[in-house]
């Protein structure tokens, strides 16, 4: 980030124009600065002066001075790279969709907002500054870009050291600095013939380097400022895990993840590497060229050779990243490695639609070929490591019979702990007793995304269950554990609390409104609060924050929805309905929305429109299994017992062993008299759930 000048500004701004969707954006200089004429957040055509230059490598953006402290990032980038490969061009970074004034992804709109989206990462000592009374930012930083202190933390004491002014504590080899990243200081890689792999001579027993790189190298959410380099990472920020939309089922990156999430899942992680053993952090090069990098630890007699990657040497398919680090581009113009350092697996995108190195090259050829020649190169492949594709891919589909894989899964300490963290967040989908064992090892856990997430799995079991597994972790060394324990304390086990604990509680439950005011520019800050406040019987108040949600973002859905859950538990049904009818004027498409307002119908008791409305969710998320089952709960309930089985039919299509579906088509079958046909559902209950005992219950009561 810097200020926009002839030195920095690399777009072209001599009357250069792009078109876009209708609009013409021109680019061009007046009085020596530079200006966008562009669609303003009204709609209207207006002359906008470029504050800052954003970025300099393949693209480069621009931010705009807004009212009231914000920045924003104009959508229409400059291509930085060389004209023979494309580049030297205006381009925008949504290029298949129309983004209208009023969506939150328009360039004026809350998801280009620089002071919560991006500052964090481009400024040293950045203090966001959120004034929610004045809704006004007073942003800060102590350097415009990415400086020292931002790894190393303040540079106080090093500056005395440099000077020879030092005190005594820094007189050692720490420099002087704050965060001392020293994790491969006196380590060596001793190779081993037989593998071919190294193994570090001193074992990595922190995770100083990693964390202070995922500050900004990590798909995270950040719920304080007052965190610096060295610190614990979870104290400011909550990582995001191995989730759908971000990361394929198999890990590999989706949705730009940047690289933490990544890296944790793979064995490099796992046997002590760190980021500085291939990267330099300060001249942000390779330690060596080319397969160089790999060599310093995979002997290149065995890995760099056509007996390996049976690829013709010196050729793309030669190269380790090709195969161990396929490149998927973000922002258009910006391909970025994959760091999960993985085997491809071409007969796993075959068979579940993940993306694969081979065919990543290939494109004429498909999984199927791809598989085939990996089989006949190695024919007893090692499954055993980042061995979890196949479950959380049943697990997002909704296949029930997951479930007890995915408990296993997160039981087993031979799996990146991310892993386990991940499978324990789909467990809390559909909590339920088998779970409890793996949920107390996630607990106690060294691992802090591992007990985040076995906390999250205790939302809304039995609140004496809460206090006993719970209230230990109100004093977790890690803000981010504490928070997410007083979270899902809040409410009915929050009363159950000792009186030791219950100072506990206050301490953890105060760093957690904390967190949420740090965010108050953003509704999500507003809903969480909302939730809180609901669920500790403080109902009026929680309508205040989710009425405050959709001041900031009334194109933001859960808070329509859950305004009108609130209004509901306060006895006011009709208010909720008319909530719910607008959120759907801002939202129409939104089938969390249309269920919701169905939902509500029924209890007012108009039944056709409730159903119209339950159908219209149904419709719009198929993916959503639940919104087809609650739909044709609703078409038998109005006697229409033919379209209910019809539409559970065609859900099954999608969802072919969802519980819900085969369930409900059992007991619609036998009501009316179909034995076989409730029968034949039975069967495949049973095949998919053979130890479940409500399914031998559902059976026996048929025979």
């Amino acid at each position: 980030m810097l200020e926009a000048d002839e030195a920095t500004v690399l777009g072209d701004f001599a009357d250069a124009t792009f078109m876009k969707d209708g609009v013409t954006s021109r680019f061009f200089r007046r009085d020596g600065d530079f200006f966008v004429r562009t669609e303003g957040a009204d709609g209207e055509p207006a002359d906008f002066p470029i504050r800052y230059t954003f970025g300099v490598a393949p693209l480069q953006q621009y931010l705009i001075d807004f009212p009231r402290g914000r920045l924003q990032s104009l959508t229409i980038a400059w291509d930085t790279r060389d004209r023979d490969v494309g580049g030297q061009r205006w381009f925008h970074l949504y290029p298949g969709q129309r983004i209208a004034p009023q969506d939150p992804l328009h360039w004026t709109g809350i998801d280009q907002n620089w002071n919560y989206q991006c500052a964090d990462c481009h400024s040293t000592n950045l203090r966001k500054n959120y004034d929610a009374g004045a809704d006004r930012f007073a942003t800060t930083w102590s350097e415009i870009n990415v400086a020292c202190e931002a790894c190393h933390g303040p540079g106080e004491r090093h500056v005395a050291w440099a000077r020879g002014d030092r005190p005594a504590d820094a007189a050692g080899g720490d420099l002087g600095l704050t965060a001392v990243l020293d994790e491969r200081r006196g380590v060596a890689w001793l190779p081993d013939p037989g593998s071919g792999n190294a193994r570090r001579s001193v074992r990595r027993d922190t995770s100083r380097e990693i964390e202070v790189c995922a500050r900004c190298h990590a798909r995270r959410g950040q719920f304080s400022d007052d965190h610096v380099a060295g610190q614990p990472f979870h104290d400011a920020y909550r990582p995001s895990l191995i989730e759908p939309g971000l990361y394929w089922p198999d890990g590999q990156m989706r949705d730009e993840v940047y690289n933490y999430g990544s890296f944790l899942q793979s064995k490099m992680a796992a046997n002590g590497v760190t980021c500085s053993d291939c990267h330099d952090p300060h001249s942000q090069a390779l330690r060596a060229s080319g397969n160089g990098v790999c060599a310093q630890c995979h002997l290149p007699g065995k890995f760099d050779s056509a007996a390996h990657h049976h690829h013709e040497p010196g050729t793309p398919g030669a190269a380790c990243a090709s195969c161990h680090m396929p490149a998927t581009t973000y922002m258009v113009v910006d391909p970025r490695h994959d760091h999960s350092f993985r085997i491809p697996r071409p007969d796993r995108a075959a068979a579940l639609g993940t993306p694969d190195a081979c065919t990543g090259c290939h494109v004429d050829r498909g999984s199927e070929w791809a598989a085939d020649a990996v089989r006949a190169w190695y024919p007893q492949p090692n499954p055993g490591f980042q061995a979890f594709a196949e479950t959380f891919a049943a697990a997002d589909a909704g296949d029930g019979r997951a479930y007890e894989s995915l408990v296993a899964l997160a039981e087993d300490l031979s799996q990146p702990p991310i892993v386990r963290a991940s499978a324990l967040w789909r467990l809390s989908q559909t909590p339920r007793v088998s779970m409890l064992g793996a949920v107390r090892k996630g607990l106690g856990d060294p691992d802090a995304n591992l007990r985040a997430a076995a906390v999250g799995t205790l939302s809304g079991v039995d609140p004496g269950l809460q206090r006993e597994l719970l209230a230990p972790l109100l004093d977790d060394p890690v803000r981010l554990v504490r928070i997410e324990a007083a979270r899902a304390l809040a409410g009915p086990a929050e009363a159950q609390l000792a009186e030791g604990q219950r100072q506990q509680f206050d301490a953890a439950l105060a760093e957690y409104i904390a967190a949420q005011r740090f965010n108050a520019d953003r509704p999500e800050a507003h809903v969480n609060l909302g939730s809180l406040h609901a669920v500790r019987g403080q109902g009026e108040t929680a309508l205040e924050e989710l009425q405050a949600a959709i001041r900031i973002d009334r194109s933001f859905v859960p808070a329509w929805v859950n305004l009108a859950d609130v209004q509901r538990s306060l006895g006011q049904e009709g208010e909720a309905e008319a909530t719910l009818r607008s959120g759907l004027e801002q939202a129409p498409d939104s089938a969390p929305l249309h269920h919701a307002l169905g939902l509500s119908l029924v209890r007012s008791g108009n039944q056709d429109e409730a159903l119209r409305e339950l159908g219209q969710a149904a419709r719009i998320e198929p993916a959503v299994a639940r919104y087809t089952y609650v739909y044709a709960i609703g078409l038998h309930s109005a006697g229409r017992v033919d379209e209910a089985i019809a539409v559970l039919d065609q859900a099954l299509g999608q969802h072919p062993v969802n519980r819900d579906l085969l369930t409900a088509l059992v007991t619609m079958h036998a009501e009316a008299g179909r034995k076989e046909e409730a029968l034949r559902y039975v069967a495949e209950l049973v095949q998919a759930y053979p130890n479940d005992p409500e399914v031998s219950q559902l059976l026996n009561a048929l025979r």
